[in-house]
C-alpha cells in the first residue's frame, strides 16, 4: 500500500505512520516541519494554513490518505479537492463530538449530527470535525472513511489526560478519585485506532464508524488502579461521590481528565454504540498495556508530555484537591 499521511508526526498521526511502516507500506508525510518525521518515510513540507501550502502534493498517487486535521474544515476541503482522482480512500479522523446533544446512550452512526460546512474557517470543535467530514464526502463520496473517534489515549498523547493521571499517581499521597469507582469507561488506544483504520482503508471501507472500545472496557477504578500499579505508587485512592466534587467547582473532563459524572455527557462519551466497528474488526488492547506503554514513553521524553498549543492544559490544582479531600474527612499535608 502507498499511504499519504497529512501530519503524521504527533499522537494519532504518529501512531498511524508507525503502524504503516511496520506493515512495510510506502509512507509519505506532509507536515509543517515542527517535529521530526519518523525514519523510513518520505517527508514533504507544507503548511495547510498558508497559501500554496499543499504545493508539495501537486503530483503523486496513493492508495489511501489519512487526515487528522481538527481546525478549519476548509483545509480538509482543499486537500480532498487536490487529491481527488489520485487517492483511493480518504480516511478522515473525525470525532463522536459531531453528534448533536443530548446524546443518548448507545448512539449509533445514524444519530443526529451538528451542522457543519466544508467551507468554514475557524469554528468550534464539533462543527470543525463535521465540516471536515462533509469536505471528505464532497470529493470522495463512498470512498470517504469517517473515523469518529471517542476519547483517545496512548503513547505520544499531546492532550495531557493520561499523562496527568500518571504524574499525579507518581506523586503519591491522598488522591481524589472521582466516583463511581465502577463507572464504565470508553476510550481507544491511538495504536488500535491506527490498526483498524489502516485495515479498513486497505479493504476499501467507507462511511462513518464510531471508533472506541466497548463501554466498560475498563472502569474508573480499573483505570486509576492500573496507573498506580504502573508507576509503583503508594498513593491512596480516596473514592469520592460526584456531588462534593462538583460542588467544589471542579470541572469534569478538564480538572479531572477522563472522568464524567453520570448524565447526558457521560452517556455521550462513555456509552457510545460501537457494534459497526467491532463487526468490521476493531480490537482493543487491555488498559494495563495502554497505561504501561504510555508511562514508558513518558520516561523516554523526560517525564513531561508535549502539549498541543491549541488545547488547554488539563489537571487538578493540588490545593483544590486537598480542600475537597479535607472536606470529606481525609487528612492531607498542609
Amino acid at each position: 500500500m502507498k499511504l499519504l499521511v497529512l501530519g503524521g508526526t504527533e499522537f494519532v498521526g504518529r501512531a498511524v505512520t508507525e503502524e504503516a511502516l511496520a506493515r512495510g507500506w510506502d509512507v509519505t508525510l506532509l507536515h509543517r516541519g515542527r517535529h521530526e518525521a519518523p525514519k523510513g518515510v518520505r517527508a514533504l513540507l507544507g503548511d495547510r494554513t498558508a497559501e500554496g501550502g499543499l504545493a508539495a502534493l501537486a503530483e503523486g498517487e496513493w492508495d489511501a490518505v489519512v487526515d487528522t486535521w481538527s481546525a478549519a474544515p476548509s483545509a480538509v476541503r482543499d486537500a480532498a479537492r487536490l487529491l481527488a482522482g489520485r487517492v483511493g480512500t480518504y480516511a478522515y479522523v473525525s470525532s463522536c463530538s459531531v453528534y448533536r446533544h443530548p446524546r443518548a446512550a448507545g448512539l449509533a452512526e445514524d444519530a443526529p449530527l451538528v451542522d457543519g460546512s466544508p467551507d468554514a474557517g475557524e469554528v468550534d470543535y464539533a462543527q470543525a470535525k463535521r465540516g471536515g467530514e462533509l469536505a471528505a464526502l464532497e470529493h470522495f463520496g463512498d470512498r470517504a472513511l469517517l473515523v469518529r473517534a471517542g476519547l483517545i489515549l496512548g503513547p505520544y498523547e499531546n492532550i495531557g489526560r493520561l499523562p496527568w493521571w500518571l504524574g499525579r499517581l507518581e506523586r503519591g499521597g491522598p488522591v481524589l478519585a472521582p466516583g463511581p469507582r465502577d463507572a464504565a469507561l470508553q476510550y481507544i488506544d491511538a495504536r488500535d485506532l491506527a490498526v483498524w483504520m489502516l485495515d479498513a482503508a486497505s479493504r476499501g471501507l467507507g462511511g462513518p464508524y464510531n471508533l472506541v472500545s466497548r463501554s466498560g472496557h475498563t472502569t474508573m477504578g480499573g483505570f486509576l488502579e492500573a496507573c498506580a500499579r504502573t508507576v509503583g505508587s503508594t498513593a491512596e485512592l480516596h473514592w469520592t461521590d460526584p456531588e462534593p466534587i462538583l460542588a467544589a467547582g471542579i470541572g469534569p473532563w478538564t480538572d479531572l481528565p477522563v472522568w464524567l459524572p453520570p448524565g447526558d455527557l457521560y452517556d455521550g462519551i462513555h456509552r457510545i454504540g460501537v457494534d459497526k466497528a467491532l463487526a468490521a474488526g476493531l480490537r482493543c488492547r487491555p488498559v494495563e498495556e495502554t497505561v504501561a506503554d504510555t508511562w514508558s514513553w513518558l520516561q523516554g521524553v523526560g517525564g513531561v508530555a508535549p502539549q498541543r498549543p491549541d488545547r488547554p492544559y488539563v489537571g487538578l490544582d493540588p490545593h483544590k484537591e486537598a480542600e475537597v479531600l479535607r472536606a470529606t474527612g481525609v487528612t492531607t499535608a498542609s
